[in-house]
């Protein structure tokens, strides 16, 4: 037992040089001192004035202060941990060391979710994200797989504590969805469900085919960060078509009876997007500009240019490429990603959102 205190002795030290790393690569110094002048912007007595900007520069310094606790608090139990080995070796004291594994092993993984978050560093990484499923190749099947996607991204942003909004939704002809726009609401969303874009592949024996025969269907899903303030674009009116239309609905006292749905269409890229969520025909122009606003602003950075003028109809990003992953439910249950090789056997559990290996070992092979 005593050897084994040793052994835990050795992987504290190890241990601080991974936190030390963290400490640099996330810049603690910079994280305070970045704080300390959010906090000072936040006193002055004309602070809410704007109050779009208020808010994100409120909820910056929250993200900023949840971080340095975190950081902070695991370091304070990190140097508890050590003194607790020490102790323990200087009275030959077994009692306490189920304690301190259990207490090196949840450290560590504080650790890894860091790394993972330092792979966070894009321009948009940390921004809520615009979620688009469309159903592919694979008729009725392929509405049923996108149906089968909405719910796993839904459950994943619910474990995260994210909030999840339906900007718009067309339902299949028999089952499932054509389409569904989505905004998830979270810090780091865009950063993590960037690696989710592309093409999804479903092989199952189809429940809509009395043959019993196997299907393999597609889906795509397209991710988009949603712009603050900060980053806004300005985009000229000429260079937009608004159309307004009736939005569907189920029916009775519920379905829209006005044209409150919008429908803009970029005209130099040809880019469309629509909201139907809101009756306000204003609150869905808002919100589809805020849509075709985070479209372009992704589109220019992927295509390394300045200004959205230069964007042209030849970049048009239309959602569709090789499949990056396929969910295998019939004859043998496994879900692969192409791109990491990574893969799970609990075909269940990824349909329930336990997608954080795939989004972990992409940021890491992206990176």
């Amino acid at each position: 037992m005593i050897i084994q205190l040793e052994e835990a002795k050795n992987k504290t030290a190890e241990i601080n040089k991974n936190l030390d790393e963290v400490r640099v690569s996330l810049d603690i110094a910079g994280i305070e001192k970045r704080v300390s002048e959010l906090e000072n912007t936040m006193q002055e007595s004309d602070f809410w004035d704007d109050v779009n900007r208020a808010q994100e520069t409120t909820q910056e310094a929250k993200n900023l202060k949840d971080r340095l606790d975190k950081y902070n608090n695991t370091k304070t139990r990190l140097e508890d941990t050590e003194v607790l080995i020490e102790m323990s070796i200087e009275e030959e004291d077994e009692t306490s060391l189920d304690e301190i594994i259990n207490e090196i092993n949840e450290i560590e993984n504080t650790i890894e979710q860091f790394k993972i978050e330092i792979l966070l560093s894009g321009e948009y990484d940390r921004n809520n994200a615009i979620v688009s499923l469309h159903s592919g190749a694979g008729g009725t099947d392929a509405q049923d797989w996108t149906q089968m996607l909405l719910r796993m991204y839904t459950r994943w942003a619910e474990k995260k504590g994210y909030k999840v909004e339906t900007l718009s939704l067309l339902p299949g002809d028999e089952a499932g969805i054509k389409n569904v726009d989505l905004k998830i609401t979270g810090e780091f969303v865009y950063g993590y469900l960037k690696a989710e874009k592309g093409i999804h592949r479903l092989v199952r024996i189809s429940p809509f085919n009395a043959n019993g025969k196997r299907q393999t269907s597609f889906a795509s899903m397209e991710v988009l960060p949603e712009l603050t303030e900060s980053q806004d674009i300005a985009i000229k009116d000429d260079d937009l078509k608004i159309d307004t239309y009736r939005a569907s609905g189920a029916g009775g006292q519920h379905i829209n009876k006005t044209d409150s749905a919008v429908r803009i269409t970029h005209i130099p890229t040809g880019i469309v997007v629509q909201c139907q969520s809101e009756r306000s025909q204003f609150q869905n122009k808002d919100t589809a500009m805020s849509m075709l606003k985070s479209k372009l602003a992704e589109l220019k950075e992927r295509a390394h240019k300045e200004k959205i003028e230069e964007l042209t109809g030849d970049l048009k990003d239309n959602g569709w490429g090789s499949q990056i992953r396929s969910y295998v439910f019939q004859p043998y249950t496994m879900v692969k990603d192409h791109r990491t090789n990574s893969e799970m056997g609990n075909v269940d559990a990824v349909m329930d959102g336990d997608i954080d290996l795939f989004i972990t070992e992409f940021l890491k092979w992206n990176k």
